[in-house]
Parts: C-alpha cells; structure tokens; sequence
C-alpha cells in the first residue's frame, strides 16, 4: 500500500488510527500505520509528557502522531472550578437524577474524581503541542479544524506536518489557506465530534477543491480494507480509523472499558446518535440509556463547549465504573456495526491489507 502519505512519513500503510489509548497507538504504529494518541483528556502537562515517554519507547523508533482539540471559540479561559461556577443547578440535578434512575452508584470514598476535560481550552491545547515538541511524534492533528497559525507555524518550525479535520469543502480550502499540511475529510458517519455530509460525498469533493494543493485522508465509515480500497479510488491519500480501534485488546488492557468494549460487539450500525451531550458541540456516540435520557422531553438543553463536558466528567467516571454495557458514554461512528469481537491491533491491521489487496484485484479484474 503506497500512497504519497506512506512515503512522506515512512510508514508501511496509509492507515492513521486516531486512539484515546496509548497502547493502542503504539500497536498500530509498531504494526505499519501511524497511531495518533488523543491528548485531550490530559489536563495535566506532566501526565502527557510521562505518556509521550512511553510512545517513544514503545514505537521502535516509527513515527506517531498527536491528536489536539482547539476550538476556534470557547466560552472562557480558567481552571475547572472557576468554569464549573458557570453550570446552572438544573443541569447539575438533572445528571444525578439520571444516574441514579440508572443505577450508577456513586464513586468510592477513595476514588479520585475527574475534574472534567480542559484539552479544548487554547491554552492548555498549546501545552499539549509545546509538550508534544518535546518528543518525537511526525504529525499533530486538531479535530476542530485548522489550529492558530502560531500553532501550525510552531509545528513546522520544529519539523512536524499538521493536519486537520473538516467536514465541509470551505473548511477544507480554509485549512489550506492557513498552512495545514493534511485535510481529514470526516463524513457524518464518524464517531466524535462530526458533521453531517456523507463520507463518499465529501470525500471526492475536498479532493477536487483542493486539487492537490494537500493530500486528504478520508475519515467516517472506514473500518475494513475494503473501504480503504474505497476512499484511495476516489482520491483520497489513506484513512484516518477511530472506531475500529475502541475494540482492540490492548485497549482494554490500557483501562478501557470492557462493557463499553461488549456494548460496542453487540451493536448495529444504527445503534448511534449525534448529539451535543459529550462536549457541547455535536459528537456521535454510541445510543444507550443514558443518550436516551438526555433525548427525553424534560431534558435540558445540552451547554456549550467547555461546560457540557465539565458537567459530565464525573458522571462518566462513574458510568465507566460501573461496567454496565447498558449504560455507556462513549463516541462511536456507524462502523461500530461491523466490529464482531474484540482483537488484537496487528490481527486487525493484517486483515484490512489483506481486505485492500482483495478489493484491488477486483477493481483491476473490472478492466478490459
């Protein structure tokens, strides 16, 4: 599998696997794709500089990658506590009642809670960058679009490539206008947060729009080779996989969740909603009671970005705790429906070359 991305960044398949887990990310790198750990969740500078560590030692010398979220607007600047002044009382009573119709028990006495997400704030997404130039990853990505031009100036100046998400052909030429290096045309089927046009529509129109002035990597609805097959016809320079790696062994045995593993076994393709409960801008995740509850009539409506997440931080703890694959809190795209157990990164990377290959040689056997 060579394509222009497997040759600027050494790596054997044009597979970037964006991952919450580090293990993960290791193995999809050590396997020939490029992992990118997500590092929105550390809010702490130390704890992702301690997790870079482990990346660079653990990726036998292959490229990586750093996934960033930095909105172009956020609420406010502060610390959980000033912020969390700003959730009103009625959201606040709204998640314990749901919690416990559900039957989550609260957290132990010893537990240590979750302050919330701060990764979407500017500044502490710059620390996340500034640590990241400190260790070796080839590439930083921004899930909410094109990152400040500092940001990508910074990147490149220190030898990195920057790529980010778009789920529209205006923010595709914008991220190019302000110097990204990669576009990741994200269909609305893709898990996180996403857009609404179809993977095998946008795909080929950010193609065309761009004109090759930056490779694309085509995201939402990828899970096998035969779609990588897909996305590589119609212009695209790889795929960028989220999905399929939530049931990856080595997640589960870096702290993932097991039931959220076996909920995401038993689903169907239709078993996800896009929604602004997860962080307050509109995310697909995985249907479960608790996406039902916040879909019922008396609900409130969902807070902007950050104060949604910081409201549900604990309450994801604790449903991530209580292991109930009924109750789940987690983003997932429509793939989830062809996931069929849970397996390790290189057996899954084996399998979608060797789905690529095969739906190549049927491509060519279509040729007079």
């Amino acid at each position: 599998m060579r394509t222009s991305l497997t040759e600027e960044f050494g790596i054997e398949y044009p597979i970037f696997a964006f991952t919450p887990s580090k293990a993960v990310a290791a193995a999809v790198t050590r396997a020939g794709g490029m992992g990118v750990l997500g590092c929105v969740r550390y809010n702490d500078a130390a704890e992702l500089d301690e997790v870079l560590t482990w990346m660079d030692e653990n990726t036998d010398g292959k490229p990586y990658g750093v996934d960033i979220v930095m909105p172009n607007k956020v609420p406010t600047e502060g610390s959980p506590s000033d912020i969390a002044a700003m959730i009103p009382e009625e959201h606040k009573s709204f998640v314990n009642r749901v919690l416990d119709d559900l039957g989550v028990p609260p957290l132990g006495d010893d537990a240590a809670k979750n302050a919330g997400v701060l990764g979407w704030l500017h500044s502490v997404a710059q620390s996340h960058v500034e640590m990241s130039l400190k260790h070796r990853p080839g590439l930083v990505a921004n899930a909410l679009g094109s990152p400040p031009k500092h940001i990508i100036d910074l990147a490149h100046e220190n030898g990195l490539k920057v790529a980010a998400l778009a789920g529209a052909t205006k923010h595709a030429l914008a991220h190019v206008e302000n110097g990204v290096d990669i576009v990741i045309a994200q269909g609305g089927e893709a898990g996180g947060h996403t857009g609404e046009v179809a993977t095998m529509v946008l795909v080929p129109e950010i193609v065309r729009a761009l004109g090759g002035r930056a490779p694309v990597l085509a995201a939402g609805g990828i899970g096998d080779g035969t779609q990588v097959a897909a996305v590589v016809g119609m212009g695209a320079q790889g795929a960028w996989m989220g999905s399929r790696w939530l049931t990856a062994s080595e997640y589960a045995e870096d702290g993932g969740s097991r039931a959220m593993q076996k909920a995401l076994v038993a689903a169907t393709s239709r078993d996800t909603v896009r929604t602004r409960i997860y962080s307050g801008k509109p995310a697909r995740l995985l249907k479960s009671k608790w996406t039902e509850a916040w879909a019922a009539a008396d609900a409130p409506e969902p807070l902007p970005m950050p104060l949604q997440n910081l409201l549900v931080a604990e309450a994801h703890q604790r449903i991530s705790e209580a292991q109930d694959p009924e109750v789940v809190a987690m983003p997932a795209g429509q793939i989830i429906g062809s996931l069929d157990g849970v397996v390790p990164v290189a057996e899954t990377m084996k399998q979608i070359v060797a789905e690529y290959e095969a739906a190549v040689e049927r491509l060519r056997g279509t040729l007079a």
